[in-house]
C-alpha cells in the first residue's frame, strides 16, 4: 500500500480504473465458457457492491463535501445538496434519453445486432461514466488535501464499482451471444463497455486538483450519482433471486467500507 501511495494521483486514478475495467473484461469473458450466470451468485455479489458505494458515497464524497463546503467559507449544505442533486439528475435523464432511443428502435424491422450492441452498450456506458468520475473525484480530493478523504476510502470504492462491473460485463456480453454473435465479438463489446471509466476519472481528478473552489460541488455530484445507480440498477436487480442474499451481502459491503475508511483511513 506504501508503493501505491507514493505514487502520483494521476498514476493512482489509472491503475484503480484499469482495475474497474480488468473486472468488466472478466465479466465478459463469461461469454467464452457459460451462457448463464448463477442469478444468485450475482445478485449477492450486486447488494455487497450496492453496500460498498453507499458507504463510500458518504465517508469518500458526500462527508468530505460538508467539510470543505464549511472550510471555504460556504453555506455548508448548499453546494453539497445542489451537487448531490445534479449528479442524480445526471444518471435519471441519462436513462430517460436511453429508454426514449430503444423504444424508437424498438419496431424497427431494419434493427440488426450491431445496432443492438451499441444500445446494449450504451446503457452500461452511461453508468460507468460517474462511476469514472466518482473515482477520479475521490483520489483528487486527496491529492488536494481534503480533510476526510484516504488513498484507503479512494481505493475501496474503486474495488466497490470494480466488484459491480462484472455482473455488468457479463450482462452486456452474455445477451450479445444469445443474439448470435460470435464470443469474441460479445466478449470485446464487453469489455469496452468500461473503456469510458478511466477516461472520465482522469477528468475528475483533473478538475479537482486545479478547481478547489468547486470541489464540494463535484464531489457531491459524485456522491448522488452513485446512489441513483445504486437505488435504480443494483438493488432492484440483486433481490430479483434473493432478497436475503442481497441484504447479507449489502450489509457485509457496507461495514467492511465503514470499518476501512473510517478505522484505517
Amino acid at each position: 500500500m506504501e508503493w501505491f501511495e507514493s505514487l502520483n494521483v494521476i498514476v493512482q486514478t489509472l491503475i484503480a480504473t484499469i482495475f474497474t475495467w480488468w473486472v468488466t473484461a472478466l465479466g465478459a469473458l463469461v461469454v467464452c465458457f457459460f451462457k448463464e450466470v448463477n442469478k444468485k451468485v450475482l445478485g449477492t455479489i450486486l447488494g455487497f457492491s450496492a453496500g460498498i458505494m453507499i458507504a463510500a458515497s458518504f465517508w469518500s464524497l458526500l462527508a468530505p463535501s460538508l467539510d470543505l463546503s464549511k472550510e471555504l467559507g460556504y453555506i455548508v449544505w448548499l453546494l453539497p445538496a445542489i451537487g448531490f442533486i445534479l449528479g442524480g439528475l445526471f444518471v435519471l435523464l441519462s436513462d430517460r434519453f436511453l429508454d426514449k432511443t430503444l423504444s424508437s428502435k424498438k419496431h424497427s424491422k431494419k434493427k440488426n445486432s450491431l445496432k443492438r450492441s451499441i444500445l446494449l452498450t450504451s446503457a452500461i456506458v452511461i453508468h460507468n461514466i460517474p462511476e469514472g468520475m466518482a473515482i477520479g473525484v475521490a483520489f483528487g480530493g486527496i491529492a488536494n488535501g481534503v480533510e476526510g478523504m484516504t488513498v484507503i476510502g479512494a481505493t475501496m470504492l474503486a474495488i466497490g464499482i470494480g466488484i459491480q462491473n462484472f455482473p455488468e460485463g457479463a450482462a452486456v456480453s452474455l445477451p450479445l451471444r444469445r443474439e448470435g454473435c460470435s464470443r469474441f465479438k460479445s466478449f470485446m463489446i464487453g469489455q469496452a463497455s468500461a473503456i469510458v471509466e478511466p477516461i472520465s476519472a482522469i477528468i475528475g481528478v483533473i478538475l479537482v486538483m486545479y478547481i478547489r473552489s468547486v470541489l464540494p460541488l463535484l464531489l457531491s455530484f459524485a456522491a448522488g450519482a452513485m446512489i441513483v445507480v445504486v437505488a435504480r440498477e443494483l438493488l432492484p436487480e440483486s433481490i430479483k433471486e434473493n432478497k436475503n442474499l442481497s441484504t447479507l451481502g449489502m450489509i457485509v459491503g457496507f461495514v467492511l467500507m465503514m470499518v476501512l475508511d473510517v478505522a484505517l483511513g
